[in-house]
């Protein structure tokens, strides 16, 4: 399949020049054609796509409940967008899209401190919702789980 276009809504080009979408579930489904490879939802009820992907429970506004199984799929997902057409999905695609965003840049180089202000610039302005959520993206192991 090929990469996503980078203009799209929603596509952050990380700065190695991967490319993850960010998207709300609440939005409603993709579209065949824009469909990716892999996708990581991040919703507190399991969702599961007719794709290859991954859930992790993370309750809206929270953290994942289970923080070393949620870092093991982040790593997963950075991996395949080198070669594959990858998102990254919860209900609105704000808070919790956005906090997996900025663990992704900070894997790509970008500084803990930089990655919340550097992904609500590339993403969404309001990415990464709460206290805990920026707390979660600073102090995020970068080693593989």
């Amino acid at each position: 399949m090929e990469s996503w276009a980078a203009e799209r809504t929603g596509v952050v080009t990380l700065p190695s020049g991967r490319l993850v979408r960010g998207r709300g579930l609440r939005d409603g489904p993709v579209a065949d054609g824009d469909r990716p490879d892999f996708g990581l939802y991040l919703t507190s009820r399991l969702h599961q796509e007719s794709w290859p992907s991954r859930w992790i429970a993370w309750p809206d506004f929270r953290l994942p409940r289970a923080p070393l199984d949620a870092m093991a799929a982040l790593w997963e997902t950075y991996d395949r967008s080198l070669t594959e057409r990858v998102e990254v999905a919860c209900g609105g695609g704000t808070g919790r899209t956005g906090t997996a965003l900025a663990v992704l840049a900070r894997y790509d180089g970008v500084p803990a401190e930089q990655a919340v202000a550097w992904v609500r610039a590339v993403y969404r302005r309001n990415a990464v919702e709460t206290p805990w959520q920026r707390r979660f993206v600073r102090e995020a192991p970068l080693g593989r789980v």
